[in-house]
């Protein structure tokens, strides 16, 4: 039992400090996994990195079938809208949301007197949320603007998740009957 023991304790201690002990499975250890921009002679082209097959979706990712058009916008706003409910916990997240996405530009009233611009930092005063022509465009309309831009206002599907998009209507939502 005892040079069992032994054994045990010689086989698993470290060699160095900067060793973790012996190789059991080197090609799990020592990966010949090609690095994502070498060169790699398996593929015609030599390239590592392959494209991605046609056709295919990010896991987790909902194509937005809507274009940055004027056309798309009307029809985005009579086929989209907000499958939330303003409960307080929808309307807290998009409190927040608004208050880290929006604010900087359109002001924490919404009224298009945010940081950026009052600062002078952006020379193109952002839309005012508050005003009649916003108030009057429909969720689906907000929604499509929030994921693809209009005008100078950048896209942010990329930033702000489909849910949180709608948390967010429904804060402005709010603010719009505050004013």
């Amino acid at each position: 039992m005892l040079p069992i023991l032994v054994l045990m304790l010689a086989v698993s201690c470290d060699r160095t400090k900067n060793d973790p002990g012996y190789t059991y499975f080197p090609d799990m250890t020592y990966s010949r996994a090609y690095e994502t921009y070498s060169e790699n002679p398996n593929f015609e082209d030599g390239k590592t990195m392959r494209e991605p097959v046609e056709g295919t979706v990010p896991r987790g990712m909902i194509p937005f079938p809507y274009e940055k058009t004027d056309g798309d916008l009307a029809r985005a706003g009579l086929e989209l809208s907000n499958p939330l409910d303003p409960s307080e916990e929808n309307l807290q997240r998009g409190k927040e949301l608004f208050a880290r996405m929006c604010q900087q530009c359109h002001g924490e009233k919404g009224d298009g007197q945010g940081f950026l611009y009052t600062s002078k930092l952006f020379i193109y005063p952002p839309t005012d949320l508050t005003s009649e022509q916003t108030v009057n465009r429909s969720d689906g309309e907000i929604y499509h603007v929030i994921t693809v831009g209009r005008n100078v206002m950048g896209a942010h599907d990329a930033m702000v998740r489909p849910d949180d998009r709608w948390r967010i209507i429904l804060y402005l939502r709010q603010l719009q009957k505050a004013d």
